[in-house]
């Protein structure tokens, strides 16, 4: 091969390890930031309004027809995965759990509430989906803590 052939094959543009380390670490910080972000949003504005019988709460359960308990009941499924989310051995599984709970909410608003709001469930999987795949290596380390206890 002639010298002017080889200086004109293209190169691949070779990432720098501190770049790339630095993406990663913004990318944990940013994905950390959405999940206490997360996990604010339904311990605060999702799940204490139902577990302190918000007239607001009590009123949506009603016209569904579940009645308090099962107001209580999803308040609580809330908080729970609020907290779990903050836990890494928990935190694809809570994430999981939420979406699971999204989805039942968002039936519950096409069907119930004739679709107002129904984007919002949605909306929320979104995040909750990307921490559940992103996260995905602590459920090995959950099953193993299952297993041995």
């Amino acid at each position: 091969m002639s010298e002017t052939t080889a200086s004109a094959a293209p190169t691949a543009p070779v990432a720098s390890t501190g770049s790339l380390s630095s993406r990663r670490r913004a990318a944990r910080i940013a994905l950390r930031s959405v999940q206490v972000l997360l996990a604010l949003f339904y311990g605060i504005a999702s799940a204490l309004p139902k577990l302190i019988a918000h007239p607001s709460a009590v009123e949506a359960f009603d016209k569904i027809g579940w009645g308090s308990g099962a107001m209580y009941t999803i308040g609580a499924l809330e908080l729970a995965g609020a907290v779990a989310l903050l836990i890494p051995v928990l935190q694809s599984l809570a994430a999981i759990a939420l979406s699971a709970l999204m989805v039942g909410a968002f039936i519950v608003q096409l069907t119930a509430f004739h679709g107002q709001n129904a984007a919002t469930p949605l909306i929320l999987i979104v995040p909750l989906a990307l921490i559940a795949w992103t996260r995905r290596e602590h459920n090995g380390e959950l099953l193993r803590l299952v297993r041995r206890g």
